[in-house]
């Protein structure tokens, strides 16, 4: 969970009368988006709307043969703290790409010319694997 946008006050030197803020929560699939609405609106003294609940977070068996060639050649498997597109697709779907996670929506996001030439042998590698 992260507060990402505050607002509040009208002037330096007053108490706000009301703050309003937003709170980005990024789920894995072990718990349903209502679950987790609720488990906040039992948690706090404010009250709380959910701006969205569309895009589902998924998940992959590990014997799904995408997952199983990842591990083959050496990807390292987690949930992605970033989402995509791919909530809303109703099939199994793994999410790679090149460089650091991390840097994904951060204020300087940015990715290496050589982290996008490992992606290119990883996609080739990977469907060299299932094929």
């Amino acid at each position: 969970m992260s507060v990402t946008v505050i607002n509040a006050g009208q002037a330096h030197n007053q108490v706000p009368a009301e703050c309003k803020f937003t709170v980005d929560i990024r789920v894995t699939d072990a718990y349903s988006l209502e679950e987790i609405l609720e488990t906040v609106k039992r948690n706090v003294s404010c009250s709380v709307n959910a701006r969205s609940l569309r895009l589902r977070p998924s998940g992959v068996s590990p014997d799904h043969p995408l997952v199983k060639a990842g591990t083959k050649i050496n990807k390292r498997l987690y949930g992605s703290p970033t989402t995509s597109d791919q909530a809303l697709i109703p099939v199994s779907s793994i999410k790679m790409g090149p460089g650091d996670s991390a840097r994904s929506h951060s204020a300087d996001e940015f990715i290496y010319v050589k982290e996008i030439e490992e992606g290119i042998n990883s996609y080739i590698s990977l469907l060299s694997e299932i094929l």
